[in-house]
């Protein structure tokens, strides 16, 4: 064989092989951009399922504490407005009963428990949310390395040829872009 036979020979071959390497990374790339998005997903499921219950256990406390003040404050009312004696010794005894439990709670929940609760929600919708744009960041560059590679010579020729095409970034609004915000009515 001829000297220039062995060089096409050996240009085919190196064709070959870094059509292998780039056909390699871009599945490599794909995959990775998969992953990110099922991590995103994963948050993002994770935040829709933690948000409720979260809510959920805020405001049965709340709903407990609301019920005490209200009782509290609907025997000072009775109180003020009571125009007999027995109407008045019922108000006030109303109003200790209340007070009672209020101090009750405040004992066994030097914060009344709302407050932390109320703060492990925020602590755990700053975590997911913390979560949500890590994940998206990661998803994110694994799609530029990817489209950048879909998108230079010669490995573009490759990503035609197999079907690789480009992928969007998960880019969200500028609203959305602050901690979720819950509230409470």
């Amino acid at each position: 064989m001829p000297a220039w036979g062995w060089v096409v020979v050996a240009v085919v071959v190196i064709a070959l092989v870094a059509a292998v390497l780039i056909y390699n990374r871009l599945v490599a790339l794909r995959n990775r951009v998969d992953n990110g998005w099922s991590q995103i997903d994963v948050q993002l499921r994770r935040r829709y399922d933690l948000i409720p219950n979260l809510v959920r256990t805020v405001q049965g406390y709340a709903a407990h504490e609301r019920g005490l003040f209200e009782s509290v404050t609907e025997a000072r009312a009775r109180a003020i407005g009571a125009s007999a004696v027995a109407d008045q010794a019922d108000a006030e005894n109303q109003i200790t009963q209340g007070l009672r439990k209020l101090m009750a709670v405040a004992e066994a929940y030097p914060d009344l428990k709302a407050n932390e609760g109320f703060l492990a929600l925020q602590e755990e919708l700053t975590g997911t949310e913390s979560k949500i744009a890590y994940a998206r960041q990661f998803y994110n560059d694994q799609v530029m390395r990817l489209n950048t590679l879909i998108g230079s010579f010669p490995s573009s020729v490759i990503a035609g040829t197999f079907g690789f095409r480009e992928r969007e970034f998960f880019d969200i609004e500028d609203p959305v872009r602050a901690p979720a915000t819950v509230e409470f009515s």
